[in-house]
C-alpha cells in the first residue's frame, strides 16, 4: 500500500518516525509474547558467541544472522495473530490453520539456526 509521500522521499523525520514505530513494536512483542523474549534472551547468549566462534566475517553474518531472523519470524506471526484475534476467539479452521503455518515458519527459521551453527561449526570440532 502507497504511503502518502508516494515515491518521494521522506527526510530526516519519516526515518525517525518509522524507527519510533519499530520500537513500538518491539516493546509489544517484549510485553505480551513470551516466545519472543524467550528467543531474545536465546540470542543475548547465542549472539556473542556467534561472533566469537565465526572465523570470518561471512560466517559472523550466517551464525547471527539465522538468529535474527528466526526473532524477525516470531514478530511477523505475531502481529498475524494480533491480527486474527482482533476479530474474535471463536474456532475456526482457517484462522486455526493460519496460525499453524506462522508456528511453522518460526520452527523452520530454527531449524534454519541449528543447520547452519552445525554446518560452519561442526567440521571444527570433529
Amino acid at each position: 500500500m502507497a504511503d502518502l509521500y508516494g515515491h518521494t522521499p521522506r527526510g530526516p523525520m519519516g526515518v525517525l518516525r518509522a524507527a519510533r514505530w519499530s520500537l513500538q513494536g518491539l516493546r509489544a512483542a517484549w510485553l505480551h509474547e513470551s516466545s519472543f523474549r524467550l528467543e531474545v534472551c536465546l540470542f543475548l547468549v547465542l549472539g556473542p558467541l556467534g561472533w566469537y566462534l565465526g572465523g570470518t566475517g561471512v560466517e559472523r553474518v550466517l551464525l547471527i544472522g539465522s538468529c535474527l531472523l528466526v526473532m524477525a519470524m516470531e514478530l511477523m506471526n505475531s502481529s498475524m495473530e494480533a491480527v486474527v484475534e482482533r476479530f474474535g476467539n471463536e474456532r475456526h479452521e482457517l484462522v486455526g490453520r493460519a496460525k499453524d503455518m506462522g508456528s511453522a515458519a518460526v520452527f523452520m527459521l530454527m531449524m534454519n539456526v541449528v543447520l547452519v551453527w552445525a554446518v560452519l561449526l561442526l567440521p571444527r570440532w570433529l
